[in-house]
């Protein structure tokens, strides 16, 4: 797996400059699109606005995620597992999996052309209205920032540890059928990230609290209007896509 998964590749295009917001807007007007109209030509039309903004924003290939071979074996097999039933099952099945990939290239475009201490004010500042209704909107933003900028330290703490397991001496069989691997993994990763958990809790206290991750001012521009236009733009053409044919 990419080493720069979720992690922001470094640029100053028009991307990188767009509010978190308006990025955040974007995400949310895709994802309301291909769940209700889910055909190819709208399928279509995400995925090239989606490789076009890659490309603006600079991305490179390295950024991709590189997903072992049983991933691709476990798709495939869900090809073979839909055909008995028939082709309208297979292309449902492939449509599926492509508003998958869809919404997580969406994501990840977001990672990669924000910074993590620009997504908890957005999510604020978009949530502002709930407030009215008393619910607790800053503490959503600052979980979701949490668990964004923590993911990659996850991910990062993961591979350590598979590494080091791969060093042990190889040969011979477990002991005994709790001697497994994967639960071993799990199980140090969890302990880690609850160490980690603490020690962020306590330097997010003494910086003076959870208040301090939504204070950053962040606020849309020119830019971003122009960028909710053409959202706007795609939004209602995709519409007209899925509804004509």
């Amino acid at each position: 797996m990419s080493t720069v998964l979720l992690r922001r590749v470094p640029g100053d295009t028009v991307i990188h400059r767009l509010w978190a917001g308006t990025k955040l807007l974007a995400v949310l007007a895709v994802s309301l699109l291909l769940m209700f109209l889910p055909t190819w030509p709208v399928l279509g039309m995400i995925t090239a606005v989606l490789v076009f903004t890659a490309v603006a924003a600079r991305v490179p290939l390295g950024a991709l995620p590189r997903l072992p071979w049983w991933f691709w074996f476990l798709m495939s097999l869900g090809i073979v597992v839909n055909a008995p039933i028939g082709l309208e099952a297979v292309v449902r099945y492939l449509q599926i999996t492509v508003f998958a990939f869809l919404l997580l290239f969406a994501s990840m475009m977001i990672a990669w052309t924000t910074p993590m201490n620009e997504i908890a004010p957005a999510i604020s500042t978009l949530g502002a209205p709930l407030r009215k209704l008393r619910l607790p909107v800053d503490e959503w933003a600052v979980a979701v920032a949490l668990c964004l900028r923590s993911l990659p330290l996850l991910i990062e703490e993961m591979r350590v540890l598979r590494a080091a397991r791969q060093l042990r001496p190889k040969g011979g069989r477990p002991q005994n059928a709790r001697d497994n691997g994967l639960i071993d993994i799990v199980t140090a990763a969890m302990a880690v990230a609850m160490r980690r958990a603490g020690e962020l809790g306590e330097a997010i206290t003494a910086r003076g609290g959870t208040g301090q991750l939504t204070a950053y001012e962040s606020r849309p521009g020119r830019s971003d209007a122009v960028a909710l236009v053409l959202i706007a733009v795609v939004s209602v053409a995709g519409v007209v896509m899925g509804i004509a044919l």
